[in-house]
């Protein structure tokens, strides 16, 4: 069974605890933090990417409501909160479920299995698109915040693999996209050629390198290391003897 890997944000240190025992109960949930606000939220996101996030809404500072609409790339919500009049905004930002305190373990059980399923077709949306690619594609899509974002092979920079997501850096966008997947389903996606894994963490696109130094491969503003063992392949294909 697939996991999803959740965040807890809540300001009451009661609510905290009983979500935590919840979601222990639940087979699939894996806990990948516990916050008391949306600044601690915010700073956990821009290191772990989460799959499902159980959130208050009032809390201080900074409502669970304003958290999730300040989010660039933006998981699953469950608003966890004991106020009722929210629910007609949680629905314009089409949260998971919003549950009412105190939850029952069956009513959170419930919640959870709903985004499960949400998430399984994703990936399931997802894996269409990568079955049968193009041997040279103009473009393909990724699922981002649940929706199919069209990616131009042309503008592709270079490609960064981090665990279970992926940034594309595109010369189009100031900002890379970030797509749950792995490297090697991005680049089963990418034409046969033109393209090159110069390390774990890295693909990129052979016509973008500016310069190489020190096993370091420039490309506009981003340095992008070179593995000892993809060093000969890359400078074969840029016809480079040394």
């Amino acid at each position: 069974m697939q996991t999803l890997k959740c965040l807890i944000v809540d300001d009451e240190s009661l609510a905290r605890k009983l979500m935590e025992e919840n979601i222990r109960q639940v087979p699939f949930l894996e806990l990948a933090g516990i916050c008391k606000n949306a600044f601690e939220a915010m700073q956990v996101l821009a290191e772990t990417p989460v799959d499902l996030i159980f959130l208050d809404i009032q809390m201080p500072g900074m409502l669970g409501t304003q958290l999730l609409q300040s989010l660039p790339v933006k998981p699953m919500v469950i608003f966890v909160t004991a106020y009722s009049n929210y629910a007609v905004e949680s629905y314009e930002l089409e949260v998971v479920d919003y549950l009412m305190k105190p939850v029952s373990l069956e009513r959170f059980t419930k919640a959870a299995y709903k985004a499960l399923d949400m998430h399984q077709k994703k990936i399931a949306l997802s894996a269409q698109t990568v079955e049968k690619s193009p041997e040279n594609p103009d473009f393909f899509f990724v699922n981002v915040e649940y929706s199919l974002v069209k990616i131009p092979v042309k503008d592709i920079t270079h490609i960064e693999g981090m665990k279970d997501y992926v940034k594309i850096f595109l010369e189009t966008s100031k900002k890379p996209v970030l797509t749950k997947s792995t490297l090697k389903g991005i680049e089963a996606k990418l034409p046969a050629q033109g393209f090159l894994r110069v390390h774990k963490s890295f693909i990129v696109n052979l016509d973008k390198i500016q310069s190489i130094r020190n096993r370091e491969i420039k490309i506009g503003d981003c340095e992008i290391p070179v593995g000892e063992s993809n060093l000969e392949e890359l400078l074969r294909l840029l016809n480079y003897s040394r």
